[in-house]
């Protein structure tokens, strides 16, 4: 695959004065995929070790709950610090840079002899964990525009099986050597995959370097907010659908831990496997957003997902019914989500890697606080209110969806998976932003 690769981004990097990039080859497009499933894994192998871990460094529960949302604040910090730094360096040194750095976080988790140290490792590693949206960004702006969207579905089917395997592969990997050897092997698989970047990626990006510096970075960020409402309206949607998405995996443990079925950890840790399926509708959304059918296919997602609640709502006497809303929820928020990035790259490629860090503070937002809501809603009131407030989070996007999909580019017109350049944003740049 080495040689596959090498030979893609060659190709990639043949054009560096913003003109059309020659197609990226599978090889390529796949490296992308695994080190951005990897790199996001990270965030979630505690999960299923909180009680091991907590009880090897004699951690109260509380703290131990800590080490999930200092990781989830790392990576927050990261979406809004780290991650615009695509559009102002050379990705391929950033890109290389967090993964080394990254490798030295998940060492340090893995040999943190007090909770104070360990505390401060997981901060840094979900900091450095950005590095995956900085990956989604630069396959975005390697990719020709009719072959966007594809290409970021096959990216993002990558972090999905990540997010969705991690908590697996967690639980079998502390099973046979302990919840350290999670971290340490993982240390070595991104260090290879640092390795392998190194050589792969090409030297420069796509589009020219702009003059702004950080501070000014920053601060346009906040600038495309308020310039790009495709870009608002797409955020809000993000935050919306992980909000959906975080109710249900928050919480799903807890009634499949209790009577009648009371599931092993490592039974219920393999439900993710049956959510691995939305990568499939990643891919497809893609493609589908690739012929100009962005609008469509986001309603479709979207009433897929407000449906799913029924189904997850008879959890408790079927498991049948549980793993068919699982696959329609899955689907759903997966085809939306990619959709979204595909979407609002197109708006300003030049700056791509703002665009997703903004975007993705949402899905952020989103997560967290569908995870609070649910466990905490779960304690007093039940499975059947988590599912109603899951459902009230799915349809409040497709109301979302609904009154502003005239935003949303017909089909066949820029900004839909149509190769051409929206007016009005080809010609701003840099200084355009500064003014």
């Amino acid at each position: 695959m080495l040689v596959d690769c090498e030979a893609g981004t060659r190709q990639a990097a043949a054009r560096d004065d913003g003109g059309p990039v020659p197609a990226l080859t599978r090889g390529v497009i796949t490296l992308f995929a695994v080190a951005c499933g990897t790199a996001v894994a990270n965030v979630y192998f505690a999960q299923p070790l909180l009680a091991t871990i907590g009880h090897d460094l004699a951690m109260s529960p509380a703290l131990v709950g800590g080490l999930v949302t200092l990781t989830q604040v790392g990576y927050g910090v990261g979406l809004l610090l780290l991650v615009p730094l695509g559009d102002v360096v050379d990705r391929r040194r950033l890109i290389v840079a967090q993964l080394l750095l990254l490798v030295v976080a998940l060492a340090a988790v893995a040999l943190a002899p007090t909770a104070t140290l360990l505390l401060a490792a997981t901060a840094a590693m979900g900091l450095l964990a950005v590095v995956t949206q900085t990956l989604v960004a630069f396959a975005a702006s390697l990719a020709p525009p009719d072959r966007r969207g594809g290409v970021v579905g096959l990216v993002t089917s990558g972090v999905v099986i990540g997010i969705l395997l991690s908590r697996t592969a967690a639980g079998l990997v502390a099973d046979l050597a302990g919840w350290r050897s999670v971290y340490l092997a993982s240390a070595g698989l991104t260090a290879l995959l640092a390795v392998v970047l190194h050589l792969v990626l090409p030297r420069r990006g796509t589009l020219p370097p702009t003059s702004l510096r950080y501070g000014q970075l920053l601060r346009s960020t906040v600038t495309l907010f308020a310039r790009e409402r495709v870009l608002r309206v797409r955020a809000l949607l993000g935050l919306l659908i992980f909000a959906a998405f975080s109710t249900l995996w928050s919480s799903v443990a807890l009634p499949l831990s209790d009577p009648p079925f009371s599931l092993s950890h490592t039974a219920i840790g393999a439900l993710g496997l049956v959510g691995a399926v939305g990568a499939l509708a990643a891919t497809a959304a893609g493609r589908l957003n690739d012929r100009g059918l962005a609008r469509r296919t986001t309603g479709i997602a979207l009433a897929l997902l407000a449906a799913s609640w029924l189904p997850l709502a008879f959890t408790r006497s079927s498991l049948w019914a549980l793993v068919v809303g699982v696959v329609l929820l899955d689907l759903a928020v997966q085809a939306v989500h990619v959709t979204n990035q595909t979407l609002i790259h197109a708006l300003r490629p030049d700056a791509g890697s703002r665009l997703i860090g903004g975007y993705m503070v949402f899905y952020s937002i989103g997560s967290a606080t569908g995870a609070i809501a649910a466990t905490s809603l779960y304690a007093v009131a039940g499975w059947g209110a988590v599912c109603t407030l899951g459902a009230t989070f799915s349809c409040l996007a497709f109301a979302l969806w609904a009154l502003t999909r005239s935003d949303t580019p017909a089909p066949g017109t820029p900004g839909d998976g149509a190769p051409a350049v929206r007016g009005g944003l080809a010609g701003r740049g840099p200084a355009a932003e500064r003014r």
